[in-house]
């Protein structure tokens, strides 16, 4: 039976839209009318899904990243102040996502609402919404202003997703230069080499000392490669399953954050994030006891995490917040030291956002700063290394040279 998609007014004015099986474009009109609804507009429906079966998308098998949920938000908080209806603003959000797995999130999202579902409890359904935007989706139905705690949601996402950025391009850059150097460097070791260590050798020509410790590395690793690639995979898998694990994942963690350099960027990172999404918490009308629960979730290190859970346990025994969060080797100091004036002071939330902008400026330094240090020192050990297999490569082509 053929779908068609209606826009109608309600009783109290508001724009509606929706969709209906019927025989015909006036049997559905007829029958909004009879509802007691004034009827603006009835369209055959240009979705080949509507009211059939979904055909399999293979695009559906891509994630929803954060910048798609991010703009998803915004939409409909900017649809939420023009006065359209909750439910209008998701299907027309859904209609815009460019992810079709984001699309049917969103519809699931509006049909759960029509239920008799909340927003928040429909949106807890679905896991590409962590628990901070749906605490802060909570609080805006629950105090009426849900189009600005939608804002805030969107731009507490957009600085996380951000944050991460900067801490993955401060290690992607330099580790991808290295593998890529020194691959070119085994594949001469392997392949190039021992072709012109044969050649030189049915010559009757013997090879330089650093090409010969070369041709000796190729042959060990023709030796022991397949042995030595199964320890290497085992090992990572060995690794992968102890960080799986909750007391791995921890001590990993807690090292990581011991570290001289990155160490110091992932408590950077961490405090910024923590500071942000508490601020945004906070001055939505959450509770603390709440509020570090729900970035217990947002912030991913172990330690850190505990660090909120002990803050937690304080906060529910009548203690102070401030005294929790200072822990060494944890947050950076700042962080306790700001809380306990903003708690003093009654503005925790204006604190906290003052902490999360000074230290996301000082994660920007600390970035820029580890790539400034660890430009010269790849390119003296990938230099030395690359350099090293060119000049014996070199050396064995001037012993060719010497011969003739």
């Amino acid at each position: 039976m053929p779908v068609f998609t209606y826009t109608i007014r309600d009783q109290t004015g508001q724009p509606r839209t929706g969709t209906q099986e019927s025989v015909s474009a006036a049997a559905v009109a007829e029958a909004l009318r009879k509802q007691g609804l004034l009827v603006l507009t009835v369209e055959a429906s240009d979705d080949p899904n509507a009211g059939g079966d979904i055909p399999y998308d293979p695009r559906l098998l891509l994630r929803v990243r954060s910048v798609d949920v991010e703009l998803a938000l915004r939409q409909i908080a900017v649809m939420l102040r023009s006065g359209l209806t909750l439910l209008v603003a998701l299907k027309t959000a859904a209609d815009n996502a460019d992810r079709p797995r984001l699309r049917q999130i969103l519809l699931s999202i509006s049909k759960r609402i029509e239920d008799g579902s909340s927003f928040a409890d429909a949106m807890a359904e679905h896991p590409v919404f962590n628990r901070l935007v749906i605490q802060l989706v909570r609080v805006g139905e629950a105090t009426g202003f849900l189009e600005s705690v939608l804002v805030r949601s969107a731009e507490a996402l957009e600085r996380r997703r951000m944050l991460r950025s900067q801490v993955l391009s401060a290690a992607g850059y330099p580790a991808v230069t290295f593998v890529g150097a020194i691959g070119v460097a085994v594949f001469m070791v392997v392949k190039v080499v021992p072709q012109l260590a044969e050649f030189l050798k049915v010559m009757g020509r013997d090879l330089p000392p650093s090409t010969q410790v070369l041709v000796d590395l190729a042959n060990w690793f023709k030796m022991n490669g397949v042995l030595t690639g199964a320890l290497t995979i085992a090992a990572l898998v060995g690794c992968v399953l102890v960080y799986l694990m909750p007391r791995g994942r921890l001590a990993c963690d807690t090292l990581l954050l011991r570290l001289p350099v990155i160490g110091k960027i992932v408590r950077v990172a961490g405090t910024a994030l923590f500071a942000r999404a508490f601020a945004v918490l906070i001055g939505s009308g959450v509770t603390v006891l709440e509020a570090l629960r729900t970035v217990e979730d947002v912030v991913r290190n172990r330690m850190l995490n505990e660090i909120i859970v002990s803050a937690q346990q304080r906060v529910f025994g009548g203690g102070g917040l401030a005294e929790a969060l200072a822990r060494q080797h944890g947050f950076m100091p700042l962080l306790s030291h700001m809380v306990a004036v903003g708690e003093a002071a009654g503005t925790l939330d204006e604190i906290l956002n003052e902490v999360a902008l000074f230290y996301e400026t000082q994660l920007a330094w600390q970035i820029k700063r580890l790539t400034a240090l660890m430009e010269p020192t790849i390119i003296v050990v990938v230099g030395g290394v690359v350099g090293y297999v060119y000049i014996s490569f070199f050396l064995a082509l001037y012993s060719i040279a010497g011969y003739r």
